[in-house]
């Protein structure tokens, strides 16, 4: 690792604060909009969704279609989140790699609703519930000037 900031975070070759995994899990909990990416028919897929941590997973809801048929087949996809200030010219973003999964257990949907998770996009049904288990989490900042 580089030199490091005023707030003692390791800098990567790009001089950006390497964020370690607590903050990152704090950061993922922050922000109510992230994308999940993955591939279907042979294509890169990245879906915005509106989502909540669970533990160290990660939650959301979707319809019938690629994301629910990628977790049918428990996918490995990547789950990014990120937040910038354009005045301050900073921002962070965290990135987890991992696997989805549909959660079918009526007991653990239960309990999942209890996150308060709505879908943003309500013009179809989102009965699905999918969790993202991360294998990998990573965050970086630009560090403030």
């Amino acid at each position: 690792m580089g030199a490091t900031s005023h707030s003692q975070a390791p800098l990567d070759r790009q001089g950006l604060e390497v964020l370690p995994l607590q903050e990152c899990m704090r950061l993922l909990g922050r922000v109510p909009v992230g994308r999940v990416a993955f591939v279907s028919r042979g294509e890169v897929v990245v879906v915005p969704v509106n989502h909540a941590r669970d533990g160290s997973a990660v939650v959301f809801r979707t319809g019938e279609g690629a994301i629910q048929s990628a977790a049918a087949r428990r996918h490995v996809v990547s789950f990014e989140v990120d937040d910038y200030d354009v005045e301050q010219r900073t921002g962070w973003s965290v990135l987890l790699k991992g696997t989805l999964d549909l959660v079918t257990d009526e007991a653990e949907v239960d309990r999942l609703r209890e996150h308060g998770l709505h879908p943003w996009a309500d013009a179809t049904g989102r009965p699905h519930w999918v969790r993202m288990t991360p294998t990998t989490v990573s965050g970086r900042r630009i560090p403030a000037r």
